[in-house]
């Protein structure tokens, strides 16, 4: 790999994002000795000490975290100028890196594979988490979240269906309890509790006519991922508080029970996002297109069963 320049940088942002020189070495295809010389000729060069290293662990010095918060908006820039350049009167290639949850990520996979489909020389890279990241600073180029998450600095690109909440549990659970006909009437009941990605417990919420009513119900069980919540609704353990889209198939098939129904009111729906100082790559400009043309055939549709 280059030894100066933008090769450094490059490394140095690697290294912050995974917190590892061998899975920075693994994403940028050089070996880990390389970018472990090239980070050192840096922190040489500069007379600073970068990174903080134990036999088990990498972190970021507090010069480290203030070069990278500095360098990361500026390399985007560049890289932006230069795929810029390269995508005049070219198909869109490369690879573009999304950061988005694992509920969004199932919901947008069929424009995903669409897109493939379409550009087999762009490799998209996705990485799921619950909690809200800086996708400048961590190297993404794009995110895909709920529309009232999205930073207000970013350019916001709608698309999918508005989504609610679904509060569902089993016939076999429902064969010893009473379904609850107001939010007041969960406190009768086992609810599987939801951990944010901050630790915090998220409080169920419900509206209707006006009335908005926000609680932690009570359970025996507190979970942080949607799958194993499924799981143990359909297994009887209580009731589950969960997407639409996460519920249909259980709902479609008499598995599972929807309760509550008139209480659960549209969510916003779901957007892609990317800095607004940034010109968007073509391969960005491209997947931007597909998303659009999917809403534009949701639509359509609804037009039509309307």
């Amino acid at each position: 790999m280059r030894t100066s320049g933008l090769g450094e940088l490059e490394a140095v942002l690697a290294v912050a994002r995974h917190r590892s020189f061998r899975a920075a070495a693994a994403e940028m295809g050089v070996s880990t000795s390389a970018l472990s010389h090239a980070v050192a000729a840096l922190e040489s060069r500069i007379g600073v000490r970068l990174f903080n290293r134990t036999t088990r662990s990498v972190s970021l010095s507090e010069a480290g975290a203030q070069f990278v918060a500095s360098v990361a908006p500026a390399l985007s820039t560049i890289r932006d100028a230069i795929d810029q350049a390269g995508s005049l009167g070219s198909q869109p290639s490369g690879t573009l890196r999304i950061n988005t949850s694992a509920g969004a990520a199932h919901q947008v996979m069929p424009v995903f594979v669409a897109f493939l489909a379409r550009y087999p020389d762009v490799r998209l890279d996705i990485v799921t988490e619950g909690k809200l990241i800086d996708i400048v600073v961590e190297g993404f180029d794009a995110g895909i979240r709920l529309a009232g998450t999205v930073p207000q600095d970013m350019v916001a690109v709608p698309f999918g269906d508005r989504q609610r909440f679904a509060v569902v549990g089993s016939p076999a659970y429902f064969a010893s309890h009473r379904k609850p006909r107001t939010p007041a009437d969960l406190k009768g009941h086992q609810c599987i509790r939801s951990r944010m990605p901050s630790g915090t417990i998220y409080q169920w919420e419900f509206e209707r006519h006006g009335e908005t009513v926000r609680l932690d119900g009570p359970g025996a069980l507190t979970l942080d991922d949607a799958g194993l919540m499924l799981a143990a609704a359909r297994a009887g353990v209580g009731l589950a508080y969960l997407t639409e889209w996460n519920v249909a198939a259980d709902l479609a098939a008499g598995t599972l029970v929807r309760v509550l129904e008139d209480w659960t009111p549209p969510l916003d729906g779901l957007c892609l996002y990317y800095p607004s100082r940034r010109h968007a790559p073509a391969a960005l400009r491209a997947l931007i297109a597909v998303i659009q043309e999917h809403a534009a055939g949701q639509r359509k549709g609804r037009r039509g069963r309307g």
